[in-house]
C-alpha cells in the first residue's frame, strides 16, 4: 500500500456511557427556539408530519395513528437509553407544541458514527432553525457522545436539506447513485460529512 495515498485521522476513542444513562438535555439554539425530548403528547405531531407532503416524500414515514406515533416515541426514548439513537423535538420552547425532528439515526458506538434525520413542519420553516438545530446536535455528539464521523445523505433533488447540511457545516463529500427509493424511483444521492477533527 502506497503509504502517501492513504489518511489516519486520529481521533478519540467514543466512551463507552458517555450518556447512556444520563436524561436527555434541552439544548437552546441561537433563533430562540429549543431541542428537547420528544413527549408522549407529541404524538399528534408526528401524525401531521406523515400527512405533509414534503416530509412523507424526502423523509419516507410511515402512516401513523396516535396509538403507533405514541409507540415511536416511546422506542426513541428507550433507543436514547440504550445508546442506539438520539432524536430531538423542535420546538419553539421547552413547554411548546413540537414543530419539527432532529437528532441521529443509525447510530454505532464502536465505530463512532451516526447520520442525521431531520425535518422541520411548516409552522417552523422559514427561520433557519434546522441547521442551528443540526449543528447542536453535532456539537453535542462530538463533545458528549464521543462520535467521530456524522453524515447527512439526501436526495440531489432536495435543495433544501442540501443547505442544511452545507450551513450546518457538512460540506459535500459526493454522490451516491441510485442510493434510495422514494416514491418517485430511485434517487442519486449527496452524501455531506464532518468529523470531530474538522476545524
Amino acid at each position: 500500500m502506497d503509504s502517501e495515498n492513504t489518511s489516519v485521522t486520529r481521533a478519540p476513542i467514543a466512551p463507552s456511557a458517555a450518556w447512556g444513562g444520563a436524561p436527555q438535555p434541552v439544548l437552546g439554539l441561537p433563533c430562540g427556539m429549543v431541542l428537547r425530548p420528544w413527549r408522549e403528547a407529541d404524538a399528534p405531531v408526528l401524525v401531521t408530519a406523515y400527512e405533509d407532503p414534503g416530509i412523507r416524500h424526502w423523509n419516507r414515514p410511515g402512516p401513523e395513528t396516535p396509538a403507533s406515533a405514541a409507540a415511536r416515541i416511546a422506542r426513541w426514548n428507550r433507543r436514547w437509553a440504550e445508546r442506539e439513537a438520539a432524536v430531538w423535538a423542535v420546538s419553539p420552547e421547552p413547554d411548546a407544541p413540537a414543530v419539527g425532528l432532529t437528532g441521529l439515526a443509525d447510530l454505532d458506538p464502536q465505530g463512532a458514527s451516526a447520520e442525521f434525520v431531520y425535518w422541520l413542519l411548516p409552522a417552523g420553516r422559514g427561520r433557519g432553525v434546522m441547521p442551528q438545530g443540526v449543528a447542536a446536535v453535532a456539537d453535542w455528539a462530538f463533545r458528549e457522545a464521543g462520535l467521530h464521523r456524522l453524515r447527512i445523505c439526501h436526495s440531489v433533488a432536495n435543495p433544501a436539506s442540501c443547505a442544511v447540511a452545507l450551513k450546518a457545516g457538512f460540506p459535500l463529500e459526493g454522490t451516491m447513485r441510485g442510493a434510495l427509493l422514494h416514491a418517485d424511483g430511485w434517487h442519486d444521492e449527496h452524501l455531506h460529512a464532518r468529523l470531530a477533527t474538522d476545524g
